[in-house]
């Protein structure tokens, strides 16, 4: 092989390894961005919340916490094994005195003693067993009982999700139907300022008319820039909804319009309403039942307890300096069984007044039950009446919409036939923009109070 077909190899070569540099750039980015735009319907919005937005998330781990709980408690009533290893090495040893008789010596006289060896090592072994504590026996109903309340939390929370996300939602629709509508409005708007310019050039207009236009079109984009912020914030809170990072890029398939039509659902306001099945009932019924385990927990520490214990050991001596130097040394084990009862005499009246301030928590639980009972049944009725009245201002907003449309057409028409002024024409205008964010309005209400009379019945996920 030449020196310039060599060259040119080595050439190949290098151009060959750029190449697959820049399509492993060119995927990767092409990878990233996908991952940073997402497109979604309003089910699928939940359906992706219900499963990564923040709360849901917490609440799934709440839930791991509460079954964690459970067998916590569970286990304190299972045999527990503990080893215990204990070592002593005396810098110096006490000295006891001994009558000096004991060994031979004269009345009155003592000898100096020292009992046991510099060094020791105790290791044992305990076995225990709870036989009967009736604390324990409240504490697992109640370990129970909290895991219910935290899987109720979890479909509280979901039920909470789906209205938060057809808020958030619908919010992004308004502001995108907001723009199109203004972006339009300023489009005629240009061509009457326009047109007026070219009247009052060839002196068949008043100056004021086109100062007049020059006002309308003015405040018209400053509501398109502002609408177009608020769009932007509107996106990072669907975004803050969803579970996702703010600045993902979200492609939203459904429009304001077909989620009106789709949300106008008259049988809902003839549903009827279960009480027992409803999840703040079922939420404030097991509050209930907390603070009666509470309650049974203070009476329970009136009982005695008895436990079981059986321990095995063996200890080691030394008179050796050395430390640790227990080589050739004699072990002597040991081992005992034993009951431990504890029975509770007298506390000054101190169980007595826990009992009875749990006794009242329970009251107070009752009475929040019965109140949630009737704010639940009007909650319903309020919502079913709030929905009613959107659906009306809706169906209203969409005749007065069309009338004001008809109606600044006619002034528009006029106007530049020099029939109207200025100022019918601008009382026109204002009214029909009135109109239109009355309308948009009406939509977004049509929607939300759906989703709110949805969670006032307890209506489940789809």
């Amino acid at each position: 092989m030449t020196s310039l077909t060599k060259k040119r190899e080595h050439k190949y070569q290098q151009m060959k390894k750029y190449l697959v540099i820049i399509v492993a750039v060119v995927c990767s980015l092409s990878v990233q961005a996908q991952e940073e735009s997402m497109t979604f319907s309003l089910q699928e919005a939940i359906d992706y919340a219900i499963k990564n937005s923040y709360d849901n998330k917490v609440a799934e781990r709440d839930i791991e916490s509460a079954k964690k709980q459970k067998w916590e408690t569970t286990t304190i009533g299972l045999p527990q094994i503990e080893g215990t290893v204990d070592y002593q090495n005396f810098l110096k040893q006490q000295i006891s005195l001994i009558p000096a008789e004991f060994f031979g010596g004269a009345p009155g006289d003592f000898q100096e003693v020292i009992f046991g060896t510099r060094q020791n090592v105790n290791a044992a072994v305990t076995l225990r067993q709870l036989i009967f504590d009736g604390s324990y026996l409240v504490g697992l109903q109640s370990a129970k009982t909290f895991l219910k309340i935290s899987e109720q939390a979890k479909e509280k929370t979901e039920l909470v999700t789906r209205e938060a996300v057809i808020n958030a939602y619908g919010n992004v629709l308004v502001t995108e139907k907001s723009i199109s509508i203004l972006e339009n409005n300023i489009v005629i708007l240009e061509k009457n300022l326009k047109d007026t310019r070219k009247i009052f050039e060839n002196g068949l207009a008043e100056e004021e008319d086109v100062e007049q236009l020059e006002i309308t079109l003015g405040n018209i984009k400053s509501q398109l820039n502002s609408v177009k912020r608020l769009k932007v914030i509107g996106y990072q809170m669907l975004n803050i909804t969803l579970g996702n990072e703010i600045n993902v890029q979200l492609t939203l398939t459904d429009s304001l319009d077909s989620l009106t039509q789709e949300n106008i659902d008259f049988g809902l306001m003839t549903q009827s309403f279960n009480l027992n099945n409803h999840i703040d009932y079922r939420i404030a019924e097991n509050d209930r039942e907390s603070k009666r385990l509470l309650m049974r927990l203070e009476q329970s520490k009136a009982l005695p307890t008895l436990n079981a214990f059986m321990n095995y050991g063996a200890q080691v001596f030394s008179n050796s300096n050395a430390f640790l130097d227990f080589e050739g040394e004699r072990g002597f084990d040991y081992s005992l069984i034993g009951v431990s009862l504890n029975i509770p005499i007298f506390s000054s009246l101190r169980r007595s007044a826990r009992t009875q301030r749990a006794k009242i928590d329970l009251d107070i639980a009752d009475i929040r039950l019965k109140e949630i009972e009737q704010r639940l049944d009007l909650q319903v009725k309020t919502a079913k009446s709030n929905y009613q009245l959107s659906i009306e201002d809706y169906e209203t907003a969409k005749k007065n919409l069309n009338l004001a449309e008809r109606i600044e057409k006619k002034q528009r028409i006029k106007f530049s036939e020099g029939i109207s002024s200025s100022f019918d024409l601008t009382q026109a205008q204002n009214q029909l923009y009135s109109q239109q964010q009355t309308f948009i309005q009406s939509m977004l209400d049509v929607i939300a109070r759906k989703a709110s009379l949805e969670n006032a019945l307890n209506i489940p996920l789809k």
